[in-house]
């Protein structure tokens, strides 16, 4: 298993941020190919690091870091991948990991 994990830092307008997440961003990241799951936090995301800093966090699951590659290299994957300096005026972080559980 691989996920994508994208932190969005708080950003200048928050409401224009959860529209165009929501109605925009969302259905276009879907499109990616071999995209499993799509997870983002509920309520406040909590940084003990940046207190109040983190307005979302979503997880994006895939079957293996190679999925994940290729994934973003897709006409789908490089359209989501620009359409974050559409929303994401407060910064991005995105962290790219196979992972294992334990």
């Amino acid at each position: 298993m691989a996920r994508l994990i994208a932190i969005y830092r708080r950003p200048k307008d928050p409401a224009a941020f959860d529209a165009y997440y929501f109605g925009t961003h969302v259905p276009l990241a879907k499109t990616v190919p071999g995209l499993l799951r799509y997870e983002v936090n509920e309520g406040a995301a909590a940084a003990p690091m940046t207190p109040g800093g983190v307005h979302l966090v979503a997880i994006l699951h895939f079957a293996s870091k190679a999925d994940l590659d290729k994934a973003l290299a897709s006409p789908e994957g490089k359209a989501t991948a620009r359409d974050l300096s559409n929303f994401a005026d407060g910064g991005v972080e995105l962290l790219m990991m196979d992972v294992k559980t334990i």
